[in-house]
């Protein structure tokens, strides 16, 4: 009796690790960027800047535990499904640098020097 409860718990925990984290993608325009200045939108590529360092390093992780329960899979099978096939962290980077690549023209386009600027600079 005790082993078939072990059995199922330990199925149980296996079935449930290979569910990953769901991807949390960021949408490329948002409602606020129709407001946004130049200092909102540089702070923003900033911090999108760090959340993909932040995101590749879970990658990296990520990477190494699918090796470690493949590896570990050959020789006792349940261990496969502790494998994350989502790929979570490598869908949010794509979403962000979609974001960071609008962002770039959005800061272009919002962030140019005032006319006042310009004149100060020629002479």
């Amino acid at each position: 009796m005790q082993i078939k409860a072990v059995t199922i718990t330990v199925l149980a925990l296996s079935l449930g690790a290979c569910a990953g984290r769901a991807p949390q993608p960021v949408a490329t325009v948002q409602p606020q960027d129709v407001n946004a200045n130049c200092t909102m939108i540089t702070a923003e590529i900033q911090a999108n800047n760090i959340k993909v360092e932040e995101l590749a390093s879970e990658q990296g992780i990520k990477v190494a535990q699918n090796v470690a329960a493949g590896v570990a899979g050959l020789v006792v099978w349940p261990m496969l499904f502790a494998m994350d096939w989502q790929g979570s962290a490598g869908k949010d980077v794509a979403a962000l640098q979609a974001r960071q690549q609008f962002l770039t023209n959005l800061a272009l386009e919002r962030c140019k020097a005032s006319p006042a600027a310009k004149t100060k600079r020629k002479t």
